[in-house]
C-alpha cells in the first residue's frame, strides 16, 4: 500500500476532519468513504482510535452545522431558498425539509444527515425556528454520532476488505480516480437532466400574478380557491387568508365541495414555484382545468402586502356592499 497507507496513518484524523467539514459545509465532497477507511485503520496498531475519529467527526460537524444554524437564524427563508436553487432537487427541497423539521422538531437532527440534502437544511431550519442553541448542539451531536457510527462500524467489520481496496488503489490509483470522477460527472449530469425535464414540464403550467389573484378574489361572481402546498406541521405558519392546505401528493379531499370549473391558485415557497406547479399539474389532470401556480409564491404575496392592502380591504368589503344592494 506504500505511500497511501503512510499518508492515512500519519494524517488520517486531519483527512477525516477536513472531509467531514467540507461535506457538512455543503461542498460535493463525500466523507463516508474516508470514515469507512478510518474505521478499518482503527483495527491496526498504527491507525487512529475510534474515539479520536469520533471526536474529529463531531468537531467538524458542530463547526459546520453551527454556521448553518446562525445563518438560518439571521437570514431565514431567503437563505433556505438560495440553498435550494443550487440543489440538484429544488422541486421538493424546501417543502420536504420544512415538513420534516416542523413535524419532528430538533429530534430530526438525529437522523437528518442520513437523508440526502437534508443535513444542512435541517440545521438552518433549527436556526430559523429559534431552537435553543444548547438543544440544537445536543441533538446535532447525536446526529453526528449516528451518521459517523455506521460508516466506522462497517469499516471495522470489513477491515480486511478495506485493506485489499487500499492496496489496489495504491497500485491503480490514477485509474480509480478517473473512474470515480467519471461516475460523479455522470451522476450530476443525470440529476441536472432530471431537473431540466421537470422544469420544462412544470413550466407549461400557467402562472397567476399576486396582483391578478387579489383582483380576482374581489370578484364575487367567480371566486378563486387558493391552495397552500407548503409544509404543514404543529407549529403555525403564516398563510394567505382563506387558503386551503393540501399535501402535494395527497387526495383532493379539500376540494370536494368545489366545482371543477373553479379558478384554483396554488402557491408554495420554493424556486420556480415548483411544488405549486406539480400540484397544479395533478389538479389539471384530474379535471380542474382552471388551475394556476402563483408567480413568486408566498414570498411575493408577502412582499406586496403594502401595495395590496387597499385592494385586499376592498375585496373584504365586497360581501357587505353586495348585501347592501
Amino acid at each position: 500500500m506504500g505511500d497511501l497507507q503512510a499518508l492515512l496513518d500519519s494524517h488520517g484524523l486531519s483527512l477525516v476532519f477536513l472531509s467531514v467539514l467540507a461535506e457538512q459545509a455543503g461542498l460535493p465532497v463525500p466523507a463516508y468513504p474516508m470514515l469507512f477507511v478510518a474505521g478499518a485503520l482503527s483495527m491496526q496498531d498504527s491507525g487512529p482510535s475510534i474515539g479520536a475519529v469520533l471526536f474529529a467527526v463531531i468537531a467538524a460537524c458542530l463547526i459546520a452545522d453551527s454556521a448553518w444554524y446562525f445563518a438560518g437564524k439571521r437570514l431565514g427563508q431567503p437563505m433556505l431558498r438560495t440553498i435550494c436553487k443550487v440543489s440538484l432537487s429544488p422541486d421538493t427541497c424546501i417543502r420536504q425539509t420544512q415538513s420534516l423539521y416542523l413535524r419532528v422538531g430538533p429530534r430530526s437532527l438525529v437522523f437528518a444527515k442520513l437523508l440526502p440534502g437534508a443535513g444542512a437544511l435541517s440545521t438552518a431550519m433549527a436556526g430559523m425556528t429559534a431552537t435553543p442553541f444548547l438543544k440544537f448542539l445536543f441533538y446535532d451531536t447525536l446526529g453526528a454520532l449516528v451518521w459517523a457510527g455506521g460508516a466506522l462500524l462497517a469499516g471495522v467489520v470489513f477491515s480486511d476488505f478495506v485493506d485489499t481496496i487500499l492496496a489496489a488503489f495504491s497500485a491503480y490509483g490514477h485509474i480509480a480516480v478517473m473512474i470515480a470522477l467519471a461516475g460523479f460527472a455522470l451522476f450530476v449530469a443525470w440529476r441536472f437532466w432530471q431537473r431540466w425535464r421537470l422544469l420544462r414540464r412544470t413550466g407549461r403550467i400557467p402562472r397567476m400574478t399576486v396582483m391578478e389573484l387579489e383582483q380576482r378574489r374581489g370578484v364575487m361572481e367567480r371566486p378563486v380557491v387558493v391552495v397552500d402546498v407548503r409544509a404543514n406541521g404543529p407549529t403555525p405558519i403564516e398563510r394567505i387568508p382563506g387558503a386551503l392546505v393540501m399535501e402535494m401528493h395527497a387526495p383532493f379531499k379539500a376540494l370536494a365541495d368545489h366545482d371543477k370549473a373553479s379558478d384554483i391558485v396554488v402557491y408554495c415557497a420554493c424556486p420556480h414555484e415548483m411544488s405549486a406547479a406539480v400540484l397544479a399539474e395533478r389538479l389539471r389532470s384530474a379535471g380542474f382545468a382552471n388551475t394556476f401556480a402563483l408567480a413568486g409564491g408566498f414570498d411575493e404575496w408577502k412582499r406586496l402586502q403594502g401595495v395590496l392592502t387597499p385592494s385586499a380591504g376592498s375585496a373584504a368589503d365586497a360581501p357587505e356592499q353586495a348585501a347592501a344592494h
